[in-house]
């Protein structure tokens, strides 16, 4: 073999080499990737594995009785029981609450079918104070499922409004829904009459409320008082400020939303220390706040039900049954 003979042979061994070595490398590329992928699939597959093994396989028997409580909360449990009470803080426009909801809903209605624990339904707004639109859909949520307690269906709505949770800064709870939701209900033509006239009312006052009463009372109480001051006031009584300084609230006496605004000061005040409300979702046992790892999980809240003493609900039924009677 001459020597432009061998030197093309090297040169081909070379090319063939660079070849082969080109494809090894592809090949433990698409490995690594294969793997990397597979223990991917294998983390979420788990993950989805373990929250759902953590969420009640559903409950669909019979509901314990609901009752209307003076403030606007809604008591489930049937006459006469003693059992722990499970107090629920929740605001429909808040994603965790909505994740409890889905983690814990069916647990709370097995337990009060059964006799085993008495559920305090206490919604509030702790998004009243924000900015358009998620004030309107978390106070619109709250005057819509008070109004369906009334008519006593107000666990069946609670469900349907975190169900159809809007996207968080996004729009949503508009009255053509709710009341579309009301209308799926096992209510009657009258009461969806009356569902719809006293949503129509609400609305009116959140959107009073949200684009022109707040901002301006939230204004000038920026000039008097400073961001400071503000900052550590809750709405209730950043409302009794302006009734005393030209902005007047009357406009919300005797509505849901107002109720509701009300509602949400006084968790504020109903608790303190270990204990104080500072968020949604709030879950209190017997009086007693529980830790993430308890209420947001089926396992912790289950176990945490069985062991508590029988406990005593602190509010009122409201002797004429709301506006449905």
């Amino acid at each position: 073999m001459g020597s432009e003979a061998r030197k093309r042979a090297r040169e081909r061994l070379k090319e063939q080499r660079a070849k082969e070595k080109k494809a090894a490398a592809r090949r433990k590329n698409l490995i690594v990737i294969g793997v990397a992928a597979a223990v991917i699939v294998l983390i979420v597959g788990i993950g989805y594995a373990v929250l759902n093994s953590d969420r009640g396989e559903g409950y669909t028997g019979p509901l314990a009785a609901q009752t209307l409580q003076e403030d606007g909360s809604v008591v489930m449990a049937d006459d006469g029981v003693e059992a722990p009470v499970i107090e629920v803080y929740a605001d429909y426009q808040c994603p965790a609450c909505r994740q409890f909801e889905l983690t814990n809903g069916d647990l709370l209605k097995e337990r009060a079918a059964q006799g085993e624990a008495i559920v305090h339904f206490r919604p509030v707004s702790i998004f009243a104070q924000q900015q358009v639109p998620i004030s309107g859909n978390s106070l619109r949520g709250g005057a819509a499922a008070r109004i369906a307690a009334d008519h006593g269906v107000f666990v069946e709505y609670n469900d349907l409004l975190f169900e159809n949770q809007p996207t968080e800064g996004r729009e949503g709870f508009s009255t053509d829904q709710l009341k579309e939701w009301f209308a799926g209900l096992e209510t009657s033509p009258e009461q969806q009459e009356r569902f719809d006239a006293r949503l129509d009312e609400e609305a009116a006052v959140v959107t009073e409320f949200t684009e022109e009463f707040l901002p301006a009372l939230t204004e000038d109480a920026l000039q008097e008082i400073g961001q400071e001051t503000l900052g550590t006031m809750v709405l209730t009584d950043l409302l009794t400020w302006g009734a005393d300084n030209g902005h007047d609230p009357a406009f919300l006496d005797g509505t849901y939303t107002g109720e509701l605004i009300d509602a949400t000061g006084s968790a504020y005040t109903r608790y303190s220390g270990d204990n104080a409300f500072r968020g949604t979702p709030a879950v209190y046992l017997n009086g007693v706040l529980l830790d993430n790892n308890t209420a947001m999980t089926v396992r912790g809240l289950s176990e945490a039900i069985a062991s508590a003493s029988p406990g005593k609900v602190e509010t009122q039924p409201l002797d004429n049954g709301g506006d449905a009677q």
